[in-house]
């Protein structure tokens, strides 16, 4: 492993934060989106219900823990962090004409908290929240008014952190738009009767590339040493036969996912893009010069979520889950946790080699880890299934970086401290190596405890993922 390897955590403001009605901060999408029990899609209102429970409200409460939280990193000796900025924070609408400073601030003091331990903050622009004003007033990212938006939202964090940040990620996930059933999280969307999702979808895809890209483009003005990133949410998928047909099957379930990273890092649509287009008969609107913006504001580094594999082919019948309910078939041949994602620790070593194959470019693993239900006992967590897990994963990421030659700079396990499920609200489903004294219905001191895997991961990092 490279000595400047990134070790470290990922976090997502809307799951973590709270504090949404503090220093100036308007509503997120998230803030409407009620919590949901086991497996289930979260209920989404158009505005907040008296008597009606909001996990995105308090959430952990980093607002008021940051300090506390981060010097937990920092003892796990976290070389980077990877985290977001809520916009409605910046921005409370989303299109005011003056920025709220009291959230530059809290970012400010966050950044210099890192700072302060020697951890790279490493910075997701865009993670599944929104202002709910843009949705309420332009019905999301329908609209091509929310690129003008979302970069001068971009440039304005840019600039004002340009001596803190280094790395900067675009959209987180940007491929679940055409993977969710309602793209809530990603572009503020729930599909009208009178609309054609499709076109919908493959407009919104193409406003984000163009933000993506604008971003880039307009970042390097600022500071010409900034790295971009990419997020693709990567389900790595095997055909469930050596049938032809289930071969054909397995290439069209990648579609979605080199769609987005075709155009953000070769810089346009390519064939692949465009036999997928024609595929779903989309329809959307390019304007003249988008080409040129798709080219010049291309990506330096690729990163991804792994969690699971999948399979897929012509008799698949029993289903599994994955991220962001991105279901397929089951493989016989692998376990599932708690949550019906299937444990594969090789699949993350061969999406590492595919995904360096076709690009060529750096990679980064920015989220990896396993939800599961964890029990506090005597003020810890015995979670020795969590430290089985992410061993088995690193160990595949070893494999990819020291025999197979991939370039890959980091790896942020998911949810350094206990935060709430984008995909359901619960708290129930851990992935941390803190445990956070909250329940399903933010019930609880808040207090954090270290579980087993804080001292393992500990040992990881100090050793550069020599002992596992």
């Amino acid at each position: 492993m490279r000595k400047d390897f990134l070790w470290g955590g990922a976090t997502a403001a809307n799951q973590y934060e709270g504090g949404y009605n503090l220093g100036g901060r308007g509503l997120s999408i998230n803030d409407v989106e009620m919590g949901a029990s086991h497996g289930k899609v979260r209920e989404i209102h158009e505005t907040i219900k008296e008597g009606c429970y909001y996990p995105s409200h308090h959430a952990t409460d980093f607002y008021h823990h940051y300090k506390e939280d981060i010097a937990l990193m920092a003892e796990m000796g976290f070389k980077c962090l990877r985290m977001s900025i809520c916009w409605s924070r910046i921005y409370p609408n989303g299109d005011d004409e003056k920025v709220n400073q009291d959230g530059l601030d809290f970012y400010d003091a966050v950044f210099n908290e890192c700072l302060k331990y020697h951890i790279e903050p490493i910075v997701t622009l865009h993670h599944f929240e929104m202002p709910l004003a843009l949705v309420k007033k332009y019905g999301g990212w329908r609209n091509r008014k929310l690129v003008d938006l979302s970069v001068q939202y971009a440039k304005t964090v840019m600039e004002y952190y340009k001596n803190k940040v280094k790395y900067w990620i675009t959209f987180n996930e940007i491929n679940s738009l055409f993977i969710a059933s309602t793209p809530w999280h990603q572009a503020g969307i729930i599909y009208q009767d009178n609309e054609n999702k499709v076109d919908v979808m493959f407009q919104a895809a193409h406003y984000q590339l163009l933000s993506s890209a604008l971003t880039v483009i307009e970042g390097k003005k600022i500071n010409p040493y900034f790295q971009f990133g990419n997020m693709i949410l990567y389900n790595c998928c095997y055909a469930m036969t050596s049938h032809p047909e289930d071969q054909m099957m397995l290439h069209d379930k990648l579609l979605p996912i080199y769609y987005f990273s075709d155009v953000q890092i070769r810089g346009k649509y390519t064939n692949t893009c465009q036999s997928y287009i024609n595929k779903m008969n989309a329809r959307f609107i390019i304007q003249e010069g988008d080409d040129l913006i798709l080219q010049e504001g291309i990506c330096d580094f690729y990163s991804f979520s792994y969690y699971s594999s999948l399979v897929e082919g012509k008799n698949v019948q029993k289903s599994t889950d994955g991220n962001l309910l991105d279901g397929g078939g089951k493989n016989p041949c692998l376990e599932s946790t708690d949550w019906g994602w299937q444990i594969d620790p090789l699949g993350l070593r061969i999406s590492l080699n595919l995904i360096y194959d076709r690009y060529q470019i750096p990679l980064f693993v920015s989220e990896n880890g396993m939800g599961a239900i964890d029990i506090l006992e005597s003020n810890t967590v015995n979670d020795t299934y969590r430290i089985d897990y992410l061993s088995m994963h690193i160990k595949a990421l070893k494999d990819a970086i020291e025999i197979d030659l991939v370039d890959c700079f980091g790896y942020t396990s998911w949810r350094p401290i206990d935060i709430i499920s984008a995909g359901t609200g619960e708290m129930k489903k851990r992935y941390g190596y803190v445990y956070v004294d909250l329940d399903d219905l933010g019930q609880g001191s808040g207090k954090r405890y270290k579980k087993k895997s804080f001292y393992w991961y500990k040992t990881v990092i100090e050793s550069n993922g020599g002992v596992l």
